[in-house]
């Protein structure tokens, strides 16, 4: 299977996972997620007011210099971790 068929697999797992991961283990997801579909962080960090975006953000940015199936691999391995 390829890697982009197992990133799909996970992206597809990660929505039936048997409980919700706790916030830091989302932001990591999220993280990987992006820079795995979309690559380095782009954009303006959001204001100190935005919570929530502004830390998305910067778990992505985080990410930065990561190759795509690096962190497609990563995100896998994580969901595969969740899943137990």
């Amino acid at each position: 299977m390829s890697l982009q068929a197992q990133f799909d697999q996970a992206v597809a797992d990660s929505k039936n996972l048997p409980e919700r991961p706790d916030n830091m283990t989302l932001l990591k997801i999220y993280a990987l997620y992006k820079q795995a579909s979309a690559g380095d962080a782009t954009g303006e960090r959001p204001g100190m007011t935005d919570f929530v975006n502004r830390a998305k953000y910067d778990a992505w940015a985080k990410l930065q210099g990561t190759s795509q199936d690096d962190a497609q691999q990563q995100y896998i391995d994580l969901i595969d971790e969740l899943k137990g």
